[in-house]
């Protein structure tokens, strides 16, 4: 049970930090137009669509990040349905880094550590094949 609770720490840290944080970012922004922000100096992605449609993937980082936080709050309670609602966040999220880059690097450590405690707790020393 020390690796669930050690998983969903991380990913709370993951979606209350970085997706969730980021979209609060987005409240200045809002409120005082984007014309007063650069906020392409600051964020920048590997592919041009995401960096044109920063506002966006802000909000979705919040989603992510609200789903990883009551993935994360399952798993705390010892819940199945928290169980995979965090396998499927932390594998969504492996597979989404590359096209994220460079934040991706920093959701992906997260993520494959969180993925790897719960896997390992769950699965523990069962062999493939006795």
């Amino acid at each position: 049970m020390k690796r669930y609770k050690i998983a969903a720490v991380l990913m709370m840290i993951h979606g209350g930090l970085m997706e969730i944080g980021g979209a609060l970012a987005l409240l200045p922004v809002l409120v005082l137009g984007p014309d007063v922000f650069e906020t392409e100096k600051y964020f920048s992605f590997a592919f041009a669509y995401f960096q044109e449609n920063l506002y966006l993937m802000m909000i979705i980082g919040a989603i992510f990040g609200a789903l990883r936080f009551v993935g994360a709050v399952g798993l705390l309670k010892n819940r199945m349905w928290g169980f995979v609602l965090s396998l499927i966040n932390c594998t969504v999220t492996l597979a989404l880094m590359a096209f994220m880059l460079p934040a991706g690097i920093f959701d992906g450590l997260l993520a494959g550590c969180a993925l790897l405690l719960i896997l390992t707790q769950y699965y523990g020393k069962r062999k493939i094949e006795e």
